[in-house]
């Protein structure tokens, strides 16, 4: 009977202690995921709201905002390329319902597409990839700064391109379209871009711990 106790206690212990083990790593990461699907959340109705402040309005679409891009950067600095790009497309995708009548100025299906990819889906996401072009840069402060400047003008380039394929026709006659879309989006990315690049730095600096950087 010893035998068969101390049999039991030496082979089935082991087990459920690893068992236990297994489980509770399971639940920290369920548990983990959940808290930053909840951030992300936030970051998503963060960015809403300050892209609902507008500081300056252009008369055909476009407008500088009080830092819309600044939570959907943090959360690629924060929790890395997946949910980063998850979380600015589908800040994207809400933001297109809010203006969903702008759709209705494309002039055909096709078009229709194009800006909802192009001004909506992409030129959001894209917005998640800012710790990984930040990643090969090894000063920290520095890496925030280019992987924030460079996903903006990614996204300033997706709107460019929208310009030249689908709004062509508001474009003044005799002016190339090219230039006509790169002057007009400029007119509010560049300064959105360089506003979202200062204030990003200094947050991730200033005003929040040095692992929000972890990914870079």
């Amino acid at each position: 009977m010893q035998l068969i106790i101390s049999y039991l206690y030496i082979e089935l212990i082991p087990h459920e202690i690893i068992k236990n083990i297994i489980n509770n790593r399971r639940i920290k990461l369920k548990n983990n995921k959940l808290r930053i699907l909840v951030e992300c959340s936030l970051m998503v109705a963060i960015a809403t709201v300050l892209g609902y402040i507008p500081l300056f309005r252009m008369p055909q679409g476009g407008t500088i905002t009080l830092g819309n891009m600044i939570p959907l950067v943090l959360v690629s600095f924060r929790h890395g390329l997946s949910w980063g790009v998850l979380t600015g497309g589908s800040y994207g995708i809400i933001n297109m319902l809010l203006d969903l009548k702008n759709i209705f100025y494309a002039t055909t299906i096709w078009a229709m597409l194009g800006v909802i990819f192009l001004d909506y889906l992409l030129s959001y996401a894209i917005i998640g990839f800012a710790c990984f072009l930040a990643k090969p840069i090894p000063k920290r402060g520095l890496g925030i700064a280019v992987g924030t400047m460079v996903t903006g003008l990614l996204r300033y380039f997706c709107i460019f391109i929208s310009g030249i394929l689908i709004w062509y026709p508001y474009a003044p006659e005799g002016t190339p379209v090219w230039i006509y879309s790169l002057i007009y989006n400029g007119s509010y990315m560049i300064p959105e871009i360089i506003m979202t690049t200062i204030l990003t730095t200094l947050i991730t600096q200033l005003l929040v711990p040095r692992e929000l950087a972890k990914d870079t």
